[in-house]
């Protein structure tokens, strides 16, 4: 596998598979229109109750189009996530900016971003002038996410199985099915993704908008892997099994068992931490 030319334990290790996390280079935004003067601007009731005559006035400039910028930190940010699920990103490395930013063919700006972001979600934490270090997280850790996980899910999918009507779950089969087929796949961060989009679908169900933010957040963090446990060591048959509960817990969801999802649910969250 080729290795980028930049980077080392201070300037940052580049992600191994640049291809399949690249995205576009920045286009540079263009330079808005200078903004018009402060007595010639009206705006609102205002200007319409004095009845005051805006066709010579000079047009309030448009904002930057910051949506292409947005669209690549957002991109960046995913590629990063894809590349600590699946092991790219080590624990306990650094990385810098502008490293991974001539890795994803983007400027510095988008990637510093991105690691902020990780860095509040715990991924990550900040070394002054070196760049972002993956957190190294214990087992300890892993319980207590997994614990927190049951907490939250396992009520809240009981409630489910006892008020949701059967066909309600009739959308999310092929959901459940595309985790079975993520992890014949063997993709780790594949199946990752396609984990959260089916647990946030059942949640979703119970029209509590704070606990999916809360739930995916715990789940994304419960999927980063740890340095030598059994996270880091789990392979195609250990996802395949959870994929498996998927399925069962999907189908007790469907005919109303309340205390099989609980049984369900405690078990996955115990598997996949």
């Amino acid at each position: 596998m080729k290795q980028g030319t930049q980077g080392s334990a201070g300037t940052g290790t580049p992600l191994e598979d640049p291809a399949r996390a690249r995205v576009p280079a920045q286009q540079r935004a263009p330079a808005a229109e200078p903004a018009a003067a402060p007595d010639r601007v009206r705006c609102g009731p205002q200007g319409a109750a004095r009845g005051e005559h805006t066709h010579s006035e000079t047009p309030i400039p448009h904002p930057r189009p910051v949506v292409q910028r947005a669209s690549v930190r957002g991109q960046i940010l995913d590629a990063l996530r894809t590349a600590l699920v699946s092991g790219e990103l080590r624990p306990g490395e650094v990385y810098s900016a502008p490293v991974l930013g001539d890795r994803f063919g983007v400027s510095a700006t988008p990637v510093r971003e991105a690691m902020q972001q990780l860095a509040l979600e715990g991924a990550v934490e900040v070394v002054p002038n070196r760049g972002f270090r993956v957190v190294v997280r214990g087992a300890r850790e892993l319980a207590e996410l997994s614990e927190v996980r049951a907490l939250i899910e396992v009520p809240v999918m009981m409630r489910l199985a006892r008020t949701v009507p059967a066909d309600r779950w009739a959308d999310l089969w092929p959901l459940a099915e595309a985790t079975v087929r993520a992890a014949d796949a063997g993709c780790r961060a594949t199946y990752a993704e396609a984990d959260r989009v089916f647990h946030r679908a059942v949640l979703a169900l119970s029209g509590n908008d704070q606990l999916l933010g809360i739930a995916e957040d715990l789940h994304r963090r419960a999927q980063w892997p740890l340095v030598g446990g059994p996270a880091s060591a789990r392979g195609r048959a250990d996802l395949v099994a959870d994929a498996r509960q998927h399925m069962a817990l999907l189908e007790a969801l469907t005919t109303g068992e309340p205390d099989v999802v609980q049984a369900l649910v405690r078990e996955h969250l115990t598997r996949t931490g």
